[in-house]
């Protein structure tokens, strides 16, 4: 985990949450960046982890005007984090349920979406 501390990487999970319920697309994706300058993977369980910087760009533009973040536990673990988070339908309408597992490792980052269904 070369430059990257626990407070760092908390940073990182309360910054880029910060940016997307504010609708600040640079921030978030500035958020990543800093963390992953060497390459970023997604996974949704269940499907194959692909190249995250696409994944992360269409979240961006398919989700982010539905959805606001409301950060249920964020626990920390060395190079690792496990979040629970309330994905909130900015309607009032419901929400959606995650799971986001963050592997910080040699400027790269893997992340992990369990999402309820």
């Amino acid at each position: 985990m070369p430059g990257l501390n626990q407070k760092d990487i908390d940073a990182f999970l309360h910054g880029q949450i910060a940016c997307w319920n504010s609708g600040n697309r640079e921030g978030f994706f500035e958020h990543y960046r800093q963390v992953a300058p060497k390459g970023l993977s997604i996974e949704y369980v269940g499907r194959p982890a692909a190249d995250g910087w696409p994944v992360l760009e269409a979240m961006w533009d398919q989700q982010n005007s539905r959805f606001s973040v409301e950060v249920e536990v964020s626990i920390l673990g060395s190079n690792e984090a496990a979040c629970h988070h309330r994905n909130v339908m900015r309607d009032g309408s419901g929400s959606i349920e995650t799971i986001e597992l963050y592997r910080f490792e040699e400027d790269t980052v893997s992340v992990r979406y369990f999402i309820k269904q």
